[in-house]
């Protein structure tokens, strides 16, 4: 069966860094797309950052700079690395597939205050 179990989340002062991670299973994980979604309480879950097969990355503008997707097709596991974090990232933080997102995990909560 297909899950996605994310980590890493957290509490973090302003311009401070996380690395997020994502282990996948039920997938043959090297085929697929995959992204990091989040979602603000009260706002719709909105996409982050993806990573295709061939591993070429797209960050939103709002990350770019800052946030930084990667993938281990061994450990079946995409990761996101954020620095110079902003209240505005606080979320709770999921990934997926890139296309035809679901079985939704509980996703990291991660927290931007001073």
């Amino acid at each position: 069966q297909l899950q996605f179990v994310e980590s890493g989340g957290g509490l973090v002062q302003p311009g401070g860094s996380l690395r997020l991670s994502c282990v996948v299973s039920g997938i043959t994980f090297s085929t697929y797309g995959m992204a990091w979604y989040r979602q603000a309480p009260g706002k719709e879950r909105e996409w982050v950052a993806r990573i295709t097969t061939s591993e070429i990355t797209v960050v939103q503008d709002f990350g770019k700079g800052r946030f930084t997707i990667s993938r281990d097709n061994v450990k079946n596991s995409v990761y996101l690395q954020m620095n110079n974090l902003k209240p505005e990232d606080t979320a709770v933080y999921y990934c997926n597939l890139l296309v035809g997102q679901t079985n939704w995990g509980q996703g990291t909560q991660v927290t931007v205050s001073s």
